[in-house]
């Protein structure tokens, strides 16, 4: 691998999938990263969390009024039309629609 690459090794906990994987450790070889974190998921909750809501935020704003907080859809807009599996009863999002027919 090139130099400045980086390895996680999600086996680690169980003896690793690389040769060099050290336990709980971070091991530099070659320029090359390889962590061996043990329970890497729960290392990532909280950031993870952090990230999921800061997007799901930024996807809904366009959609209420800032004045007064009402839900707004304005099916001009790319992201709002792009989210919208069903209108008035219909299913209008091109990809479900294409799933279902095929």
């Amino acid at each position: 691998m090139k130099p400045g690459s980086v390895i996680v090794d999600l086996a680690a906990e169980g003896g690793g999938n690389c040769e060099l994987t050290q336990y709980d450790q971070v091991v530099q070889t070659e320029g090359v990263a390889i962590v061996g974190f043990a329970n890497v998921a729960a290392r990532m909750g909280t950031d993870a969390s952090a990230l999921y809501a800061r997007n799901l935020l930024n996807l809904v704003q366009p959609f209420v009024d800032k004045e007064s907080g009402a839900l707004v859809l304005d099916f001009e807009d790319e992201v709002i039309a792009g989210a919208c599996a069903m209108k008035a009863g219909e299913l209008v999002h091109p990809t479900l629609i294409e799933n279902q027919e095929g």
